[in-house]
């Protein structure tokens, strides 16, 4: 396999227990990019003696394994990993991910193509109830998103480390991920996804979901919307047949701010299909069931509810009473655009 850049990567993995997973995990690595990276640290966060035992066996040249002492979650795990390394770029996987291909090229390409592209990730198995047609794709090949999630992603180093990596305020883990993304974007920096390039995620495997699992997740989740309060806006859009490109500059300008803050948008159009310009920005059927079920979306969180209705010109009749009736039972705002 060919280098894919003229830029150095090298891998990082942090581990804690399941050494089955962590063993698939690494030897996909070598078996993928072996060609194309430099070093693979590992980060044993304090495992038990059968995930240790395995990692002191391993035979690769290129990896490096360190034990931790003690715990100390993902997020310390990684950006003590990082800071080991001096590639130009690191590409951080959860330990019970499993490569199928070699994606680093077309990741390291978007990278270079995009000078203000930080981060940017393969997508996973849940990204397939996505429709990647429908979204606008960025310089590099890749599609924005505003909400970063941490399974895999390739990052620049100096950056990374510029920023403080992921902020020990959350613990062993959780919304860590997310918050890096925020900081970045506030700073002018993009993310992306790139719909080329798959990895698989097993999801809950890497760092374990013991009895106190709800309670972080819980606990961090509030943290992090006290952080970023603008991001638990959910803007229901509804329309007409209308394409991003019929919207109004101003309106797609007050929609970009919302997701661009880490809000999300649905938007209930005729259209089956619409190009979508983010993966915060949703595309729902226009039916009444869909509209109801939006209406009652997350009843149980905060951070899923719909804060905010959005109304086109030529809406039927129908639909405003029942919007407008929704807006004031839950004391929410209401805006009317021209188009």
């Amino acid at each position: 396999m060919d280098k894919p850049s003229l830029l150095s990567v090298d891998v990082v993995i942090p581990v804690y227990n399941s050494p089955d997973i962590v063993k698939r995990c690494i030897d996909s690595v070598i078996a993928h990019l072996n060609q194309s990276i430099h070093t693979v640290w590992i980060q044993d966060d304090a495992s038990n003696v059968e995930t240790r035992e395995m990692l002191d066996g391993l035979t690769y040249t290129q990896v490096h394994v360190h034990h931790a002492l003690r715990n100390l979650g993902y997020g310390q795990s990684v950006n003590e990993a990082v800071a080991r390394s001096d590639a130009d770029l690191v590409l951080v996987l959860n330990s019970d991910t499993e490569l199928r291909e070699n994606f680093l090229p077309t990741l390291c390409n978007a990278l270079q193509q995009d000078e203000k592209l930080a981060i940017v990730s393969p997508v996973h198995d849940s990204f397939f109830h996505y429709h990647p047609s429908q979204y606008q794709r960025q310089t590099g090949g890749y599609i924005t998103t505003y909400r970063f999630q941490g399974y895999g992603f390739l990052v620049r180093r100096k950056l990374f480390m510029s920023i403080g990596g992921f902020d020990q305020e959350f613990g062993r883990g959780y919304y860590e991920d997310t918050d890096l993304g925020r900081r970045l974007i506030e700073q002018g920096w993009r993310v992306g996804i790139h719909a080329d390039c798959y990895i698989h995620h097993k999801g809950g495997a890497s760092f374990g979901r013991g009895q106190d699992f709800r309670a972080l997740v819980a606990r961090n989740r509030a943290y992090y919307f006290f952080r970023y309060p603008d991001a638990k806006k959910n803007i229901l859009l509804i329309s007409c047949k209308y394409s991003l490109l019929d919207l109004s500059p101003e309106l797609t300008n007050n929609l970009n701010v919302v997701m661009q803050r880490g809000g999300s948008v649905y938007w209930l159009t005729p259209l089956s299909s619409p190009q979508l310009s983010c993966l915060q920005m949703h595309n729902v059927s226009a039916n009444l069931f869909n509209m109801l079920r939006l209406m009652l979306r997350g009843q149980s969180r905060a951070d899923k509810r719909i804060s905010a209705v959005w109304m086109l010109a030529g809406v039927p009749w129908v639909w405003q009473i029942l919007l407008k009736g929704f807006v004031r039972l839950n004391k929410l705002k209401l805006r009317e655009w021209a188009n």
